[in-house]
């Protein structure tokens, strides 16, 4: 039961480069990486940007961050409140 529950945990990412999709993503932006699998073995990775769109980009653009779990709580519930402001 812990493995299921350890894949389903949210990964998050910092985004440090964005040569050619200025508008899609930012810098030192920390980003939800999207359950992938086939993108992972062509090394990219499956994000939420900022046109609001599910996109594939190299993960070689991101960091990945090992949250605390209380962090990894907060970080969609502030982002779902700044979408609604």
């Amino acid at each position: 039961m812990r493995a299921a529950a350890e894949s389903k945990a949210k990964r998050f990412a910092v985004c440090i480069q964005n040569e050619g999709a200025e508008e899609s993503l930012e810098p030192r932006k920390i980003y939800e990486l999207l359950e992938d699998p086939a993108a992972e073995k062509r090394d990219y990775v499956r994000v939420i940007d900022e046109e609001g769109e599910d996109s594939l980009y190299p993960a070689s653009w991101f960091l990945a961050l090992d949250l605390p779990h209380a962090v990894e709580e907060a970080l969609p519930e502030i982002a779902d409140s700044k979408s609604a402001s």
